[in-house]
C-alpha cells in the first residue's frame, strides 16, 4: 500500500481521539450516562461513546477516497467503498436509538433484526462478493439471502460479547486487525485501509474506554464494528476464516441460549471490588472467564480487566490457529 494510505488512518484515529473529550462532556451534561456494573462506586460514565469512532472512522474512509480520487486514480472500487458507509451507517442508526432507548428497554429483538437486516441492502443491490462458497453455487439467493444472514448474524453477536471495561474495543480492534492482514494477503488492500480506519478510530477510543473505563461503547460501537467484518468478510471473499475468527462469538451465544437469552452476563462485584459469580450460572465468556480464573489463581481473586486480558488471549489464539488453517 502507498504509504499516503496511512494519512486515512491516521485521519481517523486523530479525529476520534480529539472528539472523545468532548463527547464524554456532552453525554455527561445530557445525562446520557450509565452505572458501571463492575464498580464498587456509582459513579456514572458516559455512554455511546461509539459514535465518535463511527464518526472518526468515515472520515478517515472519505480521506482515501479524496486520495484515490485525486492522487493516486482510479474508482474501480468506490462502489463497494460507499456501500460498507451506508451499511455501517444505518448499523450505527439501530445502535443508536438502542442505546438512547436504554439498554434495559432499548429496541424489542424483532425490531432489532428487522433493522440490521435493512442495513444489509446496500450490499444486496450491488450484489456483492462472490456468490460461490466452499464449491456450492448459490446464485441469486447469495444477496438476497446469504448477505442479510451475515450481516445480521456478525451484527447482533458481536454485540453480545460485551459489558466490561475495554472488552468490545479491544476485540474489534483484534478481529479487524487480522482480517486486514487477510485482505491484504489475498490482494484486496483496499479493504485492510478501510479495516485499519476503524481499528486505528477503535484505538483511539480504547484510549478513553480501558479499564477504568471514563466512557461506553454503546450498541453504536459493536453494531458497527459488527457490521463491518461482515462487509470485510464478503467484499474479501473470505467468509470461511472470518467465520473460524468468530468462535468466541459463536460459544458467547451458546452461554447465552443457557439462560434463553434473558440472563445477563455482568457479574457480582464483592465488597472489595472482585468479580463473584454462581459457578452454576455461566452465561457468558465473561462468566467461564471468572470461573477459570478462580480455578487458576491462588488467592481467588478475579479483576475486571483480567477477565478481558483472558478473553482477549483467547480470541488471539482463535485468529493464529485461523492463519495456521486458512492462509496458505
Amino acid at each position: 500500500m502507498n504509504l499516503i494510505l496511512f494519512v486515512a488512518i491516521l485521519t481517523s484515529f486523530f479525529c476520534t481521539l480529539l472528539a472523545m473529550p468532548f463527547w464524554i462532556r456532552k453525554a455527561k451534561e445530557y445525562g446520557l450516562e450509565g452505572i458501571d456494573k463492575h464498580k464498587t462506586s456509582s459513579k456514572k460514565i458516559a455512554e455511546a461513546g461509539g459514535m465518535m469512532v463511527v464518526f472518526g472512522f468515515v472520515l478517515g474512509v472519505l480521506i482515501y477516497i479524496g486520495i484515490k480520487t485525486f492522487y493516486l486514480g482510479g474508482k474501480g472500487i468506490f462502489e463497494n467503498i460507499f456501500a460498507i458507509l451506508c451499511v455501517i451507517l444505518l448499523a450505527s442508526l439501530v445502535g443508536i436509538m438502542d442505546d438512547f432507548f436504554g439498554w434495559k428497554k432499548g429496541l424489542s429483538r424483532r425490531s432489532r433484526i428487522i433493522l440490521i437486516t435493512f442495513a444489509a441492502i446496500p450490499l444486496m443491490v450491488i450484489n456483492a462478493g462472490e456468490s460461490t462458497m466452499m464449491g456450492i453455487e448459490f446464485g441469486i439467493l447469495y444477496p438476497l439471502l446469504l448477505i442479510p444472514i451475515g450481516i445480521l448474524g456478525a451484527t447482533t453477536t458481536f454485540n453480545f460479547l460485551a459489558g466490561y471495561n475495554g472488552l468490545e474495543a479491544g476485540q474489534g480492534i483484534i478481529i479487524l486487525s487480522a482480517l486486514s492482514i487477510v485482505t491484504y494477503i489475498t490482494g484486496n488492500s483496499w479493504l485492510s485501509v478501510i479495516g485499519g480506519c476503524m481499528v486505528a478510530s477503535l484505538l483511539a477510543f480504547y484510549i478513553f474506554n480501558k479499564y477504568p473505563a471514563k466512557v461506553f461503547p454503546g450498541d453504536v460501537l459493536t453494531y458497527s464494528v459488527g457490521a463491518l467484518i461482515a462487509c470485510m468478510a464478503i467484499l474479501g471473499n473470505i467468509e470461511k476464516i472470518a467465520i473460524f475468527f468468530f468462535i468466541p462469538y459463536l460459544m458467547e451465544v451458546g452461554l447465552k441460549l443457557r439462560g434463553r437469552l434473558k440472563k445477563q452476563s455482568f457479574a457480582k462485584v464483592n465488597n472489595e471490588g472482585y468479580l463473584e459469580i454462581n459457578p452454576k450460572e455461566i452465561y457468558g465468556l465473561g462468566h467461564l472467564a471468572i470461573y477459570l480464573l478462580k480455578k487458576i489463581k491462588p488467592n481467588k481473586k478475579v479483576r475486571e480487566k483480567e477477565v478481558v486480558w483472558l478473553i482477549h488471549g483467547f480470541q488471539i489464539v482463535i485468529i493464529v490457529l485461523g492463519f495456521l488453517l486458512f492462509i496458505k
